[in-house]
């Protein structure tokens, strides 16, 4: 079945989709992208994509094979396709393998929660501007505005401490070897990108976040200058959801 189109159906803005898209890249594996953000009325959605597409995840179709969990999938293209296609991702034995998982662990569930609630609140959840109606006072539109501004504050400063609090950890372990999982990119490396990139561009909060750890910072510059991971953001930022908020440098420096 190796052999058979491997379709993906999503949008390179989601996490997901990105996920996915990097480790076929890595594997330089060919693929089909279908972009369901480019999708019109008239024109029929798959419909085992429409359900998983409603939440802005992603859909691998390869032969009679659906999946729709990023990082099963991710799992799913470095066990599938035969080695040639690039240098091994999920580890050549059992120990690398177990290695690579733990931090795969590590990274759905310490590491997704916080990165995705603090790149949200720093680049979409900003106060918007009110306009005062006639059945309101200045006085009460300030009021509220200020309610609301220490609400997105309370929420950005724990999502920060939380996510820093992973980030202490991933420190100490990046001071003994190049990545998280040895001295070799792999797939533990890669299922971070998605999250740390959009911390890293919503906001100078998020990208100083990242750098005031020195081997996160080292590790974070490795990885997202990869070719693979430069071809996904390129993507991205095609796509019609890709928020103008991300336009600005990754770098944690």
């Amino acid at each position: 079945m190796a052999s058979a189109v491997v379709q993906v159906f999503g949008q390179p803005a989601s996490t997901d989709v990105a996920r996915v898209m990097a480790c076929l890249l890595e594997r330089n594996l060919e693929f089909q992208l279908v972009r369901t953000d480019t999708f019109r009325r008239g024109h029929k959605i798959p419909e085992f994509v429409k359900m998983r597409d409603l939440s802005g995840k992603v859909v691998l179709k390869h032969g009679d094979t659906t999946l729709s969990d990023s990082r099963d999938i991710c799992r799913y293209v470095c066990t599938e396709f035969p080695r040639w296609c690039t240098k091994d991702l999920y580890g050549a034995g059992a120990l690398e393998r177990a290695s690579i998982e733990k931090w795969l662990q590590a990274e759905a569930q310490s590491f997704d929660a916080p990165s995705a609630a603090l790149a949200f609140h720093l680049a979409f959840a900003r106060r918007p501007v009110r306009v005062s109606s006639p059945a309101t006072s200045p006085h009460d539109d300030k009021d509220e505005d200020v309610e609301e501004e220490e609400r997105h504050a309370a929420t950005v400063s724990e999502s920060e401490r939380r996510l820093a609090r992973v980030l202490d950890v991933y420190d100490e372990a990046l001071g003994r070897s190049a990545y998280l999982a040895g001295d070799e990119f792999t797939l533990a490396d890669l299922s971070h990108l998605p999250n740390a990139h959009y911390v890293a561009c919503a906001d100078a909060r998020g990208r100083a976040l990242l750098a005031s750890r020195g081997n996160v910072a080292r590790w974070y510059a490795a990885i997202s200058a990869r070719p693979a991971w430069r071809q996904v953001v390129s993507a991205q930022a095609r796509s019609a959801h890709y928020p103008c908020a991300f336009q600005a440098t990754d770098s944690p420096q």
